[in-house]
């Protein structure tokens, strides 16, 4: 089987990397891929939005599957490309179709999606720069700290809590007056603040069935103890152990169920996975957001934990022959944590060579923001790698990593070295 992978990041190489295993794939490629992905399929030099060029190489290369790792691609519709042209509507298209994907484009559609599903989450309310003294006023009716959220994408970083009532005015009146984060925040969802622990549940449906992949829990501050700028994501373990039965039980009846039912009801044509992005508050789950597609970094640890053949689960999925699949899970403990750019999540300096990843052992590197140039990987992004590795708990899983990651060196590299400190 010939499968196309669009995207350049660390999830797209742990993708590659899992159904490289695969003996029923024939050629794989990734678009544009990165310098691992280099190594394992056949990079293609294009932009996954750019739909052209994308039907083009699909065209081209025989590809009868697609997989689509980021978001961008799915909020502008490329499933309803597929769908809408004779020569691509055949090919299944892993995520979900321009309308559901709003489920992550919006977060305005969101919350009323899950109020209309009573989908236990936040109360919040939203505006614009026309209701911008309705915010002050919605501001100073809840408790701080205060949650500001950019309506649109903002590449994960168009959240803010704020613990000052003069300062999230201030910054509400920035997103929505000057645009912080551009036409991401013509719209701005104020929630009231959830005091918990967070983690993700990842879910991969059918449109009719589903199957609960392995969860996780991401770290996304740049700084140790979960201090500074909101980044990516700069480490992941799976998984979460303070997820007991019980407390996933809750999860799939309150929060999962609820989630496919409401497609179906809504007339959400949904392929793909979704990310739902959890809080637990006095042992009770909250959604925070759903996402459309895989979290990264917590790819790197939730399909190293997946024992079944990822190229079987796909096509189930565009099979709508899930409830058919047993899903198999590895018992180990996953862990992975991101080498970054010096300087990020704001400037940073590119083409950094980095040497020692022939010296790792016992650990998997993913890499996220890489790029080959005749024999040198050099850095072309602020995530740079992730080095995941397996251990009887997140404790030695992570040893693991930090073991390997000393192997490892390019110019201003940066990392947490406390990730799983919550725990």
């Amino acid at each position: 089987m010939n499968i196309l992978i669009l995207g350049s990041g660390g999830r797209e190489c742990t993708f590659a990397w899992k159904l490289a295993q695969s003996s029923k794939i024939k050629n794989l490629y990734i678009a544009p891929g990165n310098a691992g992905t280099a190594k394992i399929g056949h990079n293609i030099a294009i932009d996954p939005n750019d739909f052209k060029a994308v039907k083009k190489e699909v065209l081209n290369n025989n590809i009868q599957m697609v997989i689509v790792g980021p978001e961008d691609p799915l909020v502008n519709g490329i499933h309803d490309y597929f769908l809408e042209d004779n020569e691509l509507k055949n090919i299944p298209v892993i995520g979900p179709q321009k309308h559901a994907a709003l489920l992550e484009g919006s977060k305005e559609f969101a919350k009323e999606f899950m109020y209309r599903h009573n989908i236990p989450t936040a109360k919040y309310e939203s505006f614009t720069q026309e209701t911008l003294e309705n915010g002050f006023k919605f501001l100073e009716s809840l408790d701080a700290p205060y949650v500001l959220k950019a309506n649109g994408l903002a590449a994960g970083k168009g959240v803010l809590i704020l613990k000052d009532l003069q300062e999230a005015k201030e910054e509400l009146k920035e997103m929505l007056t000057n645009k912080k984060f551009g036409d991401a925040s013509t719209k701005v969802v104020i929630e009231e603040f959830l005091d918990g622990i967070e983690m993700s549940t990842f879910v991969l449906t059918d449109g009719e069935n589903y199957v609960i992949l392995p969860n996780a829990k991401d770290y996304k501050r740049i700084g140790e103890g979960d201090k500074g700028l909101n980044t990516g994501g700069m480490g992941a373990i799976s998984p979460v152990p303070f997820a007991d039965n019980d407390f996933l039980t809750k999860v799939e009846e309150r929060i999962i169920k609820p989630t496919i039912d409401g497609f179906k009801k809504d007339n959400i044509s949904y392929v793909g996975f979704v990310f739902i992005g959890l809080i637990k508050v006095n042992n009770e789950p909250l959604v925070i957001e759903y996402n459309v597609r895989m979290g990264d970094p917590e790819t790197e640890v939730v399909i190293p934990r997946i024992k079944s053949d990822l190229v079987d689960l796909f096509i189930a999925t565009a099979g709508k022959k899930l409830d058919k699949l047993n899903l198999e899970i590895d018992d180990r403990a996953a862990t992975t944590v991101m080498l970054v750019s010096g300087g990020y999540p704001e400037s940073y300096e590119k083409e950094k060579q980095i040497t020692g990843l022939e010296n790792i052992e016992n650990s998997i590197v993913f890499h996220a923001g890489t790029t080959q140039n005749e024999n040198k990987v050099l850095t072309s992004g602020g995530r740079v790698l992730a080095i995941t590795s397996y251990g009887k708990d997140f404790r030695e899983a992570l040893k693991q990593s930090y073991a390997n990651i000393e192997k490892i060196k390019f110019d201003k590299m940066s990392y947490r070295t406390d990730i799983g400190f919550d725990l």
